[in-house]
């Protein structure tokens, strides 16, 4: 199958490349029969937590992704054709995500699934896009699942693998938290077990571990066992709400560690919002990110992301969720412009594994034909004074055994009217 895919997206990628040099950007219609592409529109869906104990933020990536895509569209959409993005609520429980991406692929016909939320959600759909060759692209999740191309041809990640954020979490407290009891709280699948798995890299084994499961609120088993083991740092793998109830759970019981938690539970807007008067309880708290944050006024993808959300968006609530939404299309329109005007799932495909892509991220992201991993370094963040902000450099390492280490690249600047160009 691997041979077969490659066969074709090579193939496919000399025709994008050949029609990208002529004068119409490769004329054709998406070669008259690629599902979810007529000569006017990309069809492409998704599956997310809009309702649900995964909800918290989350709710919020899609809709900004989508006002990306409208704000493309208003703007002449890529190789003339708009994209219709159509969002599927899966409540986090993999039994319905499973219901809604075969209703996406086989009634709606979907061009591809993208960004699709959530490692124990997610898992459950790759065999079936598989067989149907259904493009899966940029998940929304920082399993190694996403990164085997050899099993998985056309599925590629978008977030820093858990095991790489792992590892430099764990330096960054190996570096300034020597002598402590580590311990660790984390979802009890994939995300919990990569991320456990990253920082035992570093830090061998930790002195107490805990696991929770979405379909359970109440950390306060855990968080007594932790106080009990006496933990002086606990490094946490958690979805936004089960970092609130974490915080607010150890707040209950006198328990006040240092808190370093996976960037997918550490969004402050959400944390503040779900903690409500209790939001003072995230001072102190130590995390990470490769995307601009969104209080970052400066920034110039901040800049276009807020003009975005404005105009496209109802002007949301801005926050770390919106900017993810937003980076994941704006990925999504470079693939696309990569892939010329005739396109094809096989194009798309090849497009990504030749890499080369720059945007808004602090790390770099290496897509490669060996490589369907996203972005692969962290810059690390502290929240203080009621405020998110960066420190230090941004630092890059894999899920094996290799040394993290400072990436000192600048991100791109977006384009002048915050389109990617055509190849």
């Amino acid at each position: 199958m691997r041979r077969i895919w490659s066969a074709l997206a090579a193939v496919a990628l000399v025709a994008a490349a050949a029609g990208c040099s002529g004068d119409d950007g490769g004329g054709g219609s998406g070669g008259g029969n690629v599902p979810g592409v007529t000569d006017t529109e990309i069809l492409v869906g998704t599956h997310m937590p809009l309702t649900g104990p995964a909800a918290a933020g989350y709710s919020k990536i899609a809709p900004a992704t989508k006002a990306y895509f409208d704000y493309v569209n208003a703007n002449g959409g890529v190789h003339g054709r708009k994209i219709s993005y159509k969002i599927m609520d899966d409540t986090y429980n993999p039994a319905t995500t499973q219901q809604v991406v075969r209703e996406l692929v086989l009634q709606d016909k979907v061009f591809a699934i993208l960004n699709g939320l959530g490692t124990p959600t997610h898992t459950g759909v790759l065999d079936f896009l598989k067989t149907n060759r259904v493009p899966d692209l940029f998940v929304a999740s920082g399993s190694r699942s996403w990164n085997q191309p050899d099993k998985y041809p056309g599925t590629f990640g978008f977030n820093v693998d858990y095991t790489v954020e792992g590892k430099i979490l764990a330096t960054h407290v190996k570096q300034t938290q020597a002598g402590k009891k580590v311990c660790f709280l984390g979802q009890d699948d994939d995300f919990g077990r990569d991320a456990l798995a990253g920082i035992e890299k570093v830090l061998g084994p930790v002195a107490a571990k805990q696991s929770y499961v979405t379909s359970n609120p109440n950390v306060g088993p855990q968080m007594g066992a932790l106080k009990q083991a006496g933990c002086q740092v606990v490094m946490l793998a958690t979805v936004p709400g089960f970092t609130a109830l974490s915080l607010g759970t150890a707040a209950k019981i006198a328990f006040k560690p240092q808190f370093v938690v996976s960037q997918v539970g550490a969004d402050l807007g959400t944390l503040s919002k779900q903690l409500g008067a209790a939001a003072p309880l995230t001072e102190g708290l130590i995390s990470d990110n490769y995307l601009p944050l969104s209080n970052d006024e400066a920034n110039p993808w901040i800049q276009l992301y807020k003009k975005v959300n404005a105009a496209h968006n109802g002007n949301a609530e801005f926050d770390n969720n919106i900017v993810y939404g937003m980076s994941v299309g704006y990925l999504f329109v470079q693939s696309l412009q990569a892939a010329g005007k005739d396109l094809t799932r096989e194009g798309l495909i090849a497009a990504i594994e030749k890499g080369g892509f720059q945007g808004p991220g602090l790390a770099p992201l290496r897509y490669s034909a060996d490589n369907h991993a996203g972005y692969g370094g962290m810059r690390l963040s502290k929240v203080a004074g009621g405020k998110q902000t960066y420190f230090g450099e941004t630092f890059e390492t894999d899920d094996a055994d290799g040394p993290v280490a400072p990436y000192s690249t600048p991100p791109a600047a977006p384009p002048a009217n915050g389109i990617p160009a055509a190849s």
